[in-house]
C-alpha cells in the first residue's frame, strides 16, 4: 500500500470476506488488523486483497477478547 486510497481499497474487499467484523489498515505500517469471527477462512482474505493487486504477507490469528468500560480483569 502506498497510500489512504490504497488502505480504502484493502478495507474494502476484506469487508466483503464472510466473517470479517472490522478491518482497518496503516500504509505507513504496510499493515491491515482484521477482526472477524472464530474459523473465518484466511485464505479468502489474502485473496481478496491479491486481486486488487496487493501483495500479502505473513497472516498472524490471535484470539480476540473483548476489553471495553464493563469488562472485567481476570
Amino acid at each position: 500500500m502506498h497510500c489512504g486510497m490504497c488502505e480504502t481499497h484493502v478495507n474494502d474487499v476484506v469487508r466483503r470476506v464472510e466473517g470479517v467484523k472490522k478491518v482497518t489498515s496503516s500504509h505507513a505500517k504496510g499493515r491491515t488488523e482484521v477482526i472477524a469471527e472464530d474459523g473465518v477462512n484466511t485464505a479468502l482474505i489474502k485473496e481478496a486483497i491479491a486481486k486488487q493487486g496487493y501483495g500479502v504477507g505473513r497472516i498472524d490469528t490471535v484470539s480476540y477478547e473483548k476489553r471495553g468500560l464493563f469488562s472485567r480483569k481476570r
